[in-house]
């Protein structure tokens, strides 16, 4: 099996699992295991970080791990801060560096890191840039040199561990990106690691962004031609050393050991490749949200605890013996937990770092002369950056990289309609229940004639509220020989097809004949009801002191006429509504005039 390995790479006739697991991944996606294509997972396990071998693997002695409570807890408050992430650093960065401090969740990492460099305003800013330089070709020049340093960058991390895999396809993308972006400045194999790290966290338009910004606002200068920025940092780190730790610094000058001598991976690789991992992780969130004096104090807080005892420097009594012993650090000066602390501890700030840049920008102009290239102004950490690009809160919203897509809804409609509105649930209206309204406007659309039975359900519906035309009976006088208590029948209209507000006027009809005994009077003040008063005959049997009521003339020729001997009863003006009748209104009597 081992012997079939070339460059941790199986050999052809083990790789028939290549295109079943590659056709699971998008061919532009960085996410992927290429360790399981090329056959790792079998003899090799991989950490949480990725890795599945070399110095940078995880091991317990060297991480910090918190409990998962706490990182539960600590999840919620980043939610929340990248919810808000204008309030809380403008009004709370106190806050935001403590936590920064104190380490960013996994699970958020690359959400955060996209903001505290300023990546996430950049793309919103820029929208459809990273699509089109991708599509671009790029400087043959750069693209050679691009290929060449691919398989260098975290060989054995599960992304980059595969040639043409699809980490090192995405940092292929960034950095011909980076170049085609920055024409001027161009590649330098130090960026490599910078958008590797990046990529382990976001996607390859994200790491993009952030590239940009790390190498134009947080270490501008350093990947330009001449290296002329590392090297000026080199003496403000010369200097810085002095006061920090005086033994370390007079050793280094005794054997004339120059920064740049040591310190060039350290700073322009921002200790990816020199660090363990989890400290590399925690180092990274500090200086993505403090800024460049992050890198400082811990290239100070590496040089006191190696070169900071008489003990320490009889070891290394030569320039071979001290540059040996600053490629191989010791282990316990890296962990996670202890150079947190130390990097905390230093009393270096921004404005000592910018006040010794001055200092040795005046040295280098008297012994060098003018820089040749004139970086742009260096930014202090994640409020610097975000107080110096404008941006808007729509720049700073978190749009959703996951869609679900519901099922459309189907074409049939509920028997119920939702109608927002008072909170209540109101029935669908059913078109075959519409009854047509017999005072109607002109403008109204004409229904069509009812059928028998929607003709009984609209009676039925307009029992309890008749139109108020129709609350006057028709009633006769009565008969000569009246019954006691006959039933009262009540006759609904029907609708005239004229649709019209104002009912039609009644067609003229004869006078009815008075019997003998009644003798008319004049109508009263109400024009729908005309009262008479009738003796009662002799030969009635009828002792009740009621005034009987004569009907105007019906409107049309075909409504009948109710019993002669029907009764009024009631004290009311509106009768009360009769049960039990079919197609029926409400009748109203009156006893305004008595015998």
């Amino acid at each position: 099996m081992m012997a079939q390995q070339e460059n941790g790479r199986l050999s052809s006739e083990d790789t028939m699992s290549v295109r079943t697991l590659g056709s699971q991944f998008d061919e532009e996606s960085s996410f992927g295991s290429d360790s399981e294509i090329n056959g790792f997972t079998s003899s090799r396990q991989t950490d949480k970080y990725g890795f599945i071998g070399g110095a940078q693997q995880y091991s317990v002695e060297l991480a910090q791990d918190v409990p998962l409570e706490v990182l539960r807890h600590r999840e919620v408050k980043w939610l929340d801060m990248l919810n808000h992430w204008d309030r809380w650093i403008s009004k709370r960065f106190k806050k935001v560096r403590l936590r920064c401090q104190k380490g960013i969740p996994p699970s958020l990492r690359g959400r955060a890191w996209l903001y505290l460099s300023g990546g996430k305003v950049k793309r919103e800013q820029n929208v459809g840039k990273f699509k089109e330089l991708d599509s671009m070709d790029g400087d043959p020049k750069w693209v050679d040199v691009i290929e060449r340093d691919l398989h260098r960058q975290f060989p054995f991390h599960e992304m980059f561990v595969s040639r043409g895999g699809h980490g090192q396809q995405d940092l292929f993308r960034v950095l011909k990106a980076y170049t085609l972006y920055r024409p001027d400045e161009g590649y330098c194999q130090a960026q490599a690691p910078i958008a590797a790290v990046l990529l382990m966290h976001m996607p390859a338009e994200d790491a993009f962004w952030g590239l940009v910004q790390i190498c134009e606002k947080y270490l501008p200068g350093y990947y330009s031609a001449g290296l002329e920025a590392i090297q000026l940092d080199g003496e403000i780190l010369n200097a810085l050393l002095k006061r920090v730790s005086p033994p370390a610094y007079r050793h280094l000058e005794k054997h004339k050991i120059e920064p740049i001598l040591y310190m060039t991976e350290w700073f322009m690789c921002a200790f990816s490749r020199t660090l363990p991992w989890s400290s590399v992780l925690r180092v990274w969130d500090m200086f993505l949200c403090d800024g460049v004096k992050i890198i400082f104090r811990v290239g100070l807080a590496l040089l006191k605890c190696m070169l900071g005892s008489r003990e320490k420097l009889k070891a290394c009594p030569g320039q071979y013996e001290t540059m040996e012993l600053l490629r191989a650090l010791e282990p316990r000066y890296m962990q996670e937990g202890f150079l947190v602390h130390q990097i905390l501890e230093l009393p270096i700030s921004s404005r000592d770092v910018e006040r010794e840049h001055r200092v040795q920008l005046k040295r280098w102009r008297k012994t060098h002369g003018e820089l040749s290239y004139k970086s742009p102004p260096r930014m202090h950490g994640a409020q610097a950056v975000m107080s110096a690009e404008p941006h808007t809160r729509q720049d700073l919203r978190q749009k959703p990289t996951i869609i679900v897509q519901y099922p459309l809804p189907s074409d049939t409609k509920s028997e119920f309609a939702r109608v927002k509105k008072r909170s209540t649930i109101r029935r669908a209206p059913n078109p075959a229940l519409d009854v047509p309204n017999p005072y109607a406007l002109p403008t109204d659309p004409k229904l069509a004639p009812l059928t028998n039975q929607t003709q009984e359900t609209a009676s039925n519906n307009q029992s309890n509220h008749p139109p108020p035309s129709l609350q006057q009976s028709h009633l006769t006088t009565p008969d000569k020989t009246p019954s006691p208590d006959p039933p009262v029948s009540v006759v609904t209209p029907q609708p005239s097809p004229n649709l019209s507000r104002t009912p039609p006027p009644p067609l003229p009809s004869p006078k009815p004949k008075l019997p003998a005994h009644l003798t008319e009077i004049p109508p009263s003040s109400d024009p729908a009801v005309t009262v008479q008063p009738l003796p009662l005959p002799k030969d009635s049997s009828n002792t009740n002191n009621s005034a009987h009521l004569i009907d105007p003339p019906p409107t049309t020729d075909s409504t009948p006429l109710l019993p002669d001997d029907a009764p009024v009863n009631g004290d009311a003006v509106a009768a009360p509504t009769v049960p039990g009748l079919r197609n029926s209104f409400e009748s109203v009597g009156s006893e305004d005039t008595y015998l």
